[in-house]
């Protein structure tokens, strides 16, 4: 299959000078290298590979300061993109606001340990309520286990959450995981998406195979709730110690497009994961 007409990439992270976009995070887990990550490159990818849109989701290491997320989004073409904020209680209701008007239509809540922002839950449902009234969705990053922790919570919850990267599942452990099992649960509500991302860095080696039954079961049990990213420029690689080895896609970017057309069983499922999702979900 090929990349359908109005294709979205439902993830990357935009990068520059740091003069001007200092790293806000007081222990950032990596430190991007100059002239990695620009959006000037992203354009040219998706030039090449004929995208449409695509979402920044404002990377961890700028933590709440949405600056760099704002002034790009209001420096593309109207409509070209949408942002993702790290939002908590010292973002104002104006930064909210502006956020919005810049493009920005969701929020990100790391309970990964290892990012350092972790909220708590009481935190948490401020956020939500708070997101909640500029008609935005929540995306979750989270690994199983952190997910049994958090799993009462987010049934709290009233919005469109979307769980990031596949659920970070060890894809070694087969579909009939425990995580896994989570995961299909939540997505019997509709409130619940799941983006399918990173399958190349969760699987063992590549042709990486052993995502595609992830990626083909999550879309039979909730194919108008699929999104894709490519996650790009894929800031794993620059963490540093690595929780696991990281190897790029050899076949570069557009063979983890190409892996995620693998979870399709059909054009039709294709254009819905890569275009009418998301442009439901991101507002295009």
């Amino acid at each position: 299959m090929k990349l359908p007409k109005g294709a979205c990439d439902g993830q990357i992270h935009i990068f520059a000078d740091p003069a001007k976009y200092p790293p806000r995070h007081p222990k950032p887990l990596y430190v991007p290298p100059p002239g990695e990550g620009t959006i000037e490159k992203a354009l040219a990818i998706y030039d090449e590979l004929g995208f449409e849109h695509f979402v920044i989701v404002n990377a961890t290491i700028y933590a709440t300061d949405a600056s760099i997320l704002c002034d790009t989004l209001r420096a593309l073409p109207k409509g070209k993109a949408r942002g993702v904020a790290i939002v908590d209680s010292s973002v104002s209701d104006k930064q909210l606001a502006d956020m919005h008007d810049a493009g920005v239509r969701g929020a990100r809540f790391n309970f990964q340990t290892r990012f350092g922002l972790v909220p708590d839950f009481a935190d948490f449902h401020r956020q939500i309520a708070r997101i909640s009234e500029m008609g935005w969705f929540a995306k979750v990053f989270c690994g199983p286990d952190e997910l049994a922790d958090v799993a009462d919570e987010l049934r709290k919850t009233k919005i469109k959450i979307l769980f990031d990267h596949m659920g970070q599942l060890p894809f070694e452990q087969g579909v009939g995981q425990p995580g896994m099992t989570r995961l299909l649960e939540f997505l019997k509500d509709e409130r619940f998406w799941i983006m399918l991302s990173n399958g190349d860095h969760l699987a063992h080696e590549y042709p990486w195979d052993d995502a595609v039954p992830f990626g083909r079961a999550f879309y039979e049990a909730a194919p108008d709730r699929c999104v894709w990213g490519s996650d790009w420029p894929h800031v794993a690689r620059w963490i540093n110690p690595r929780p696991k080895p990281y190897v790029l896609h050899p076949t570069g970017f557009k063979g983890k497009v190409d892996l995620g057309l693998r979870y399709m069983p059909d054009e039709a499922a294709a254009k819905k994961v890569f275009v009418d999702n998301p442009a439901r979900l991101f507002g295009f």
